[in-house]
């Protein structure tokens, strides 16, 4: 009996603990990855986030439709406790502008990522400006998934990165059903939410105009880091720091 008290009074203690560090952090921080890659991507700047005390929830997406990527990302919202920040990478961009549109979502933070209009694939967005580098080593597999062959993740999607973390890439790499790239956003976020956006400047995935672009087009806040695609892996206090400012300012 005294053994279950003391198990007892040690679970409460644990809960307060747990309470205490929501208290002190008011908004969740929910991580959504983008195409070729997963929730891992985000490991540098979790541990930057977590040292402020957030809650940090990144998403595993499915990548099979944009319809299966908002829903795996709105279980992460509905886990999250309080008010979210939701960021997005690349195509993780797309998902946060339609899963955006959540009342628990006070803010959103785009990094090197896609943000479509209502009605607008991205697809449709990608090719309203000269096509990036990276783009022509696209493979297919027999079931219409698209996946980037290893030498092209080190010379495209992370030239940046050392080369032990570049071998790392092919084996987490997420493969994404090229048919999503055509899927229409129905809700566009940023219309009503205050945005953020950190432009990379040498991205060979995504042109770095265009990036400029739809940060003046969703009116974001925006900034620039001198890196490839996978900046939040090469710059994670960027990241993390805009990430800060948006929760900041979120609240």
């Amino acid at each position: 009996m005294k053994a279950f008290a003391r198990l007892f009074s040690a679970s409460l203690l644990a809960l307060c603990a747990a309470q205490a560090v929501h208290a002190q952090s008011p908004h969740s921080v929910v991580l959504v990855h983008g195409a070729f890659a997963d929730g891992s991507s985000w490991e540098r700047v979790i541990a930057k986030l977590q040292a402020k005390n957030d809650e940090v929830i990144a998403v595993q997406l499915p990548l099979t439709s944009l319809r299966d990527d908002v829903a795996a990302t709105q279980r992460a919202i509905a886990r999250a406790h309080g008010d979210v920040v939701l960021v997005g990478h690349s195509w993780g961009g797309t998902v946060i502008t339609e899963a955006g549109d959540n009342a628990k979502v006070k803010a959103l933070v785009y990094v090197a990522a896609f943000a479509p209009d209502k009605s607008q694939s991205t697809g449709e967005l990608a090719s309203s400006y000269p096509a990036p580098p990276g783009s022509a080593a696209l493979a297919t597999t027999s079931d219409g998934f698209l996946y980037l062959p290893a030498p092209a993740l080190a010379r495209d999607f992370a030239p940046d990165l050392p080369s032990a973390q570049q071998r790392l890439l092919p084996v987490t790499q997420g493969p994404i059903r090229a048919a999503a790239f055509s899927d229409k956003v129905t809700h566009a976020a940023w219309a009503q939410k205050p945005s953020w956006y950190l432009v990379s400047t040498q991205d060979r995935m995504i042109n770095p105009d265009l990036e400029r672009a739809m940060a003046k087009k969703i009116h974001a806040q925006t900034r620039e880091v001198a890196a490839s695609h996978v900046s939040m892996l090469s710059q994670p206090d960027s990241v993390a720091n805009i990430i800060l400012a948006a929760v900041g300012q979120a609240k």
